[in-house]
């Protein structure tokens, strides 16, 4: 029996979601992000992360996700859906062609842009860059 029960609260752990249809740049950005102490969820679809981000007992702070994508939905259109369902979450979208990060931020209004293949390093930047300005507005 602990007579000194520790009354500190636990240390909630921010949770990436990764979405990417190549499971040779999916799965190092993915365990990289592991390592760093964050939670990753990983989607090899717009399709299968959209199922991720409608359970809203599911927390889903930044979500970095490839541009280029097979299927119904690219990119561009399943940051747009993840912003409407999900209007707190950061995204960060990732594409090799530079037109294509350009136009990515021009139709998504907002986020930085990441080239491919990705330094592990830069993705990590951006996501503390990013969940820092959000506990600066206080927002969980």
């Amino acid at each position: 029996m602990n007579l000194f029960p520790d009354t500190r609260k636990a240390a909630r752990v921010e949770t990436v979601l990764v979405l990417d249809d190549d499971v040779l740049v999916r799965m190092p950005i993915s365990q990289y992000l592991r390592d760093c102490g964050y939670h990753v969820l990983e989607a090899a679809s717009a399709q299968e992360a959209t199922v991720i981000l409608q359970k809203q007992d599911i927390q889903v702070d930044v979500i970095v996700s490839d541009i280029e994508m097979p299927g119904k939905m690219n990119g561009f259109g399943f940051a747009q859906w993840a912003r409407s369902v999900r209007p707190g979450v950061d995204i960060v979208l990732a594409g090799t062609p530079g037109r294509a990060a350009h136009a990515a931020h021009q139709l998504c209004e907002q986020g930085p842009m990441l080239m491919k293949p990705y330094d592990h390093k830069i993705v990590l930047d951006h996501i503390k860059r990013l969940l820092a300005a959000r506990a600066s507005k206080g927002e969980s």
